[in-house]
């Protein structure tokens, strides 16, 4: 369907303590109340909630800590949506505030793709510049940000956690619910009770080592309620971009065979880590935070029993 491109915004929600929780929870009173049509502007913190700052180093890492996670923005209430609609978010504009990281944690914490390959933890703090981010080596990562977290209260009650995504959304990581973009999330409690958090400039579909780039962010999105959708789970609408440079270009593969596909999973990633590793000469830490910011995974194949396929996409595109 076409698309609004012009807006003004009705409403902003900074992020201070007020605007703020980290739990998806139906009895907390919505900080706002908006009418279908309208436009609010969020300031998301990062994932952390703060914990992490431009100065910060990997020696930090282990006490960063987790609990809670993804200080949300939110909730936002919307006149008219009811248990059965479908609340209608079309993400309008993604703005960082020039800073980034991607971190990996100690292994014995048992967390991302690889925690038993990765016995010390690894950072990477990004200087985010306009439509780029810069890594070590003159590598440079195109940006295209986006909510990890978005979604809306569950009818179930009591606090529940924000890791694990939910039939009503949440922590999501799907990089393509971009500007844009439009994300459908089906409706569970009066009002909807919509929140958002966890923004990354940028992200390989996987998130390997357990962060993209996260970042602080400023959320712009229009709500709308439809009464005549029926959906299960969150859908959205998308033009991509579907490589980092939004059009096609060289990439380089690896490939995971195995007959489970989290094994399949690892395979095809420790072979890109290899392959970083090798030819472009970064270490292996900085091989797996690169592959959580930008390479790609795709399940190619999952009809030739015994085995599956995974495999891992490397744009060349981000080397000097």
């Amino acid at each position: 369907m076409p698309r609004r491109r012009d807006y003004a915004i009705d409403h902003r929600l900074s992020d201070d303590d007020e605007n703020i929780h980290s739990a998806w929870d139906n009895s907390l009173d919505p900080v706002l109340t908006v009418e279908p049509g309208e436009v609010v502007r969020f300031e998301c913190r990062d994932a952390v909630d703060r914990q992490v700052g431009v100065q910060t180093t990997a020696e930090d890492v282990p006490d960063i800590s987790f609990d809670p996670v993804h200080p949300l923005t939110g909730p936002v209430a919307v006149e008219g949506a009811q248990p059965g609609d479908v609340l209608e978010v079309e993400l309008l504009d993604l703005q960082h505030k020039g800073w980034g990281y991607t971190a990996f944690w100690p292994g014995e914490m048992d967390l991302g793709l690889l925690p038993e390959d990765f016995e010390d933890p690894g950072l990477h703090v990004w200087d985010l510049e306009g439509d780029v981010g810069h890594f070590v080596d003159g590598i440079e990562v195109p940006l295209d940000p986006f909510p990890g977290v978005i979604g809306v209260a569950p009818d179930e009650a009591g606090e529940h956690d924000t890791l694990p995504p939910r039939s009503v959304g949440g922590n999501m990581d799907v990089k393509h619910m971009t500007a844009g973009s439009t994300v459908y999330l089906p409706v569970e409690v009066e009002d909807a009770l919509f929140s958002v958090g966890d923004c990354h400039a940028a992200q390989g579909d996987g998130e390997v080592c357990v962060t993209g780039v996260e970042a602080p962010m400023f959320v712009t999105a229009r709500f709308d309620v439809r009464s005549g959708m029926d959906i299960e789970q969150p859908q959205f609408e998308t033009r991509g971009p579907f490589t980092p440079t939004g059009r096609d270009e060289p990439m380089y593969g690896t490939t995971g065979i195995s007959d489970d596909l989290m094994e399949a999973t690892k395979k095809a990633v420790r072979q890109m880590i290899d392959h970083l590793h090798e030819e472009r000469g970064l270490s292996r830490g900085e091989a797996y935070l690169l592959c959580s910011a930008a390479v790609d995974l795709k399940i190619s194949e999952v009809v030739d029993a015994p085995n599956w396929t995974v495999s891992a996409y490397l744009p060349e595109s981000i080397f000097p």
